[in-house]
């Protein structure tokens, strides 16, 4: 199938950026420490996606996994990494285009 010389090429899509160049299209998701109910150990929880199916969310939750050697699970639309690990979470939430802040105490 030959190209139309006549059809003029679709301009990629705006991408919006923040001052630091970083994609932040995708939205602000809260990065939580909680220990409340689980026997006082740790547990690092990333919740309020927004417009993100669950295979996406199963994917970050198992990139974020190998990435602190750790294991962890998608639990109510929220990826739950067990120890204290925000620092890991905050890189690969940024990679991924998402505006990552830490809340709560």
């Amino acid at each position: 199938m030959n190209p139309d010389p006549d059809e003029k090429p679709v301009p990629a899509p705006v991408v919006k950026t923040s001052k630091r160049g970083q994609n932040t299209k995708r939205g602000r998701v809260d990065i939580v420490r909680q220990t409340a109910h689980r026997g006082g150990k740790a547990v690092t929880v990333a919740k309020n996606f927004v417009g993100i199916a669950l295979s996406e969310k199963q994917e970050l939750a198992k990139k974020m996994q190998k990435a602190c050697g750790v294991g962890g699970t998608v639990k109510d639309g929220c990826i739950e990494i067990q120890g204290d690990k925000r620092e890991q979470m905050m890189r690969i939430l940024t990679e991924a285009g998402f505006k990552p802040v830490f809340a709560g105490g």
